[in-house]
């Protein structure tokens, strides 16, 4: 333990420098070093994350924490416990039309490298994409009601874990608001709370206790 966390803040400490992207806007934002079997993969930055130097810090944050606080997990426990990433940490800028600038191919190639780095330092039994960008990476559905709702064995970067992925929780989004994501949100955060990894993480059970 103490040398994958020693190796998880060296690989944080050269992160932190990263500046491969000239099309990104930095700081790099990070989640804690967190030496966990639950990795929390989200889409990139808002344009306040790197002002208040953590993810998921702003409006989608409020919104994502509560679906954990039904969990009877708090925002703090959360952040302390679960290995929080994203498909690229740098903000990506405005849209021209609106919105935030969907990262390209390239970027989240590079990007990529160090989430690669992250999944073999901490080996996760549970990843948790969180929005369409981060559930692309690792799933292929046109719909997401064909995602949510249900655990996935996957191979990330060559690992094999499982993934239940969740809804982007963006205030502009309102899948999760009606049907049938209400329900499919609702299915896919029981699955979270059941899953070994969770009630060893959260509970203290044993993560091989069926």
């Amino acid at each position: 333990m103490a040398a994958t966390g020693a190796r998880l803040r060296a690989h944080q400490a050269a992160l932190s420098q990263c500046a491969r992207c000239p099309g990104m806007t930095g700081p790099v934002v990070m989640g804690r070093p967190a030496v966990s079997k639950i990795l929390q993969i989200g889409q990139a930055p808002g344009p306040y994350e790197g002002r208040i130097g953590q993810p998921f810090a702003w409006t989608a944050g409020k919104t994502l924490f509560k679906w954990y606080a039904s969990l009877g997990v708090d925002e703090e426990a959360f952040r302390s416990r679960v290995y929080m990433a994203a498909v690229c940490r740098c903000f990506p800028g405005k849209n021209p039309s609106g919105g935030d600038r969907v990262p390209d191919r390239e970027e989240i190639a590079r990007c990529g490298e160090w989430l690669r780095e992250e999944v073999a330092i901490l080996q996760p039994a549970l990843i948790i994409p969180v929005g369409k960008l981060a559930i692309a990476q690792m799933l292929h559905a046109p719909r997401l009601d064909e995602l949510i709702g249900r655990v996935h064995r996957v191979s990330y970067f060559g690992h094999a874990a499982d993934a239940i992925p969740l809804p982007h929780p963006s205030g502009l989004s309102t899948w999760f608001k009606v049907e049938p994501g209400k329900t499919l949100l609702r299915e896919a955060l029981h699955l979270i709370g059941r899953h070994p990894a969770w009630r060893a993480t959260f509970h203290g059970e044993d993560a091989d206790r069926p």
